[in-house]
């Protein structure tokens, strides 16, 4: 079973990563790339590690790929969605988010995070030594990624500044 989980997560992961790249369209690539990101976490969860699957989710999907999206739409550039509205697309829409949901849910029943039970003989976890590891091993990856989001949104902030805005403040002669 997780063979046939690992061969379907691998197709969506590696088909929207190629979408994401081969996309005329900025905001179809920003959607295309959030889901291979959510198919890196669907591997972490065949892996048992959903701590490392929800940090996957938090920090790329929820915020770089969230940023792309939030940018494109503050750009408003004219042409950035094609509107060709058609029977065709609207069924394909419909099945391809079913059969999303369907893949989510078999993946999420399937892996051990649903069937966790809690065991009275683990050894108990020491939240001081966790935050004491984070605040001094992990520290400088924690600091590369604190810059690398803030020039993120330095750069959001730069693509969606307004130029017409000064253009309108300059006086004429």
């Amino acid at each position: 079973m997780v063979d046939s989980v690992f061969i379907g997560l691998s197709i969506i992961t590696v088909g929207s990563a190629i979408l994401s790249l081969e996309s005329r369209e900025l905001l179809y690539g920003g959607i295309a790339l959030a889901i291979s990101m959510l198919g890196i976490a669907g591997y972490f969860i065949i892996l048992d590690a959903p701590f490392v699957a929800m940090f996957q989710i938090a920090v790329y999907v929820g915020a770089v790929a969230v940023l792309i999206i939030f940018t494109v739409m503050l750009v408003r550039a004219p042409n950035t969605v094609t509107k060709k509205e058609t029977r065709k697309r609207k069924i394909a829409g419909i099945l391809l988010g079913l059969g999303f949901l369907v893949m989510a849910g078999s993946i999420l029943g399937n892996s051990t995070v649903t069937q966790l039970k809690f065991n009275e003989n683990a050894p108990v976890f020491d939240v001081q030594a966790i935050g004491k590891g984070l605040l001094t091993y992990y520290s400088p990856v924690l600091i590369v990624l604190a810059l690398t989001l803030a020039s993120a949104v330095i750069g959001a902030l730069a693509l969606a500044r307004r130029e017409d805005i000064e253009e309108r403040n300059e006086p004429t002669n």
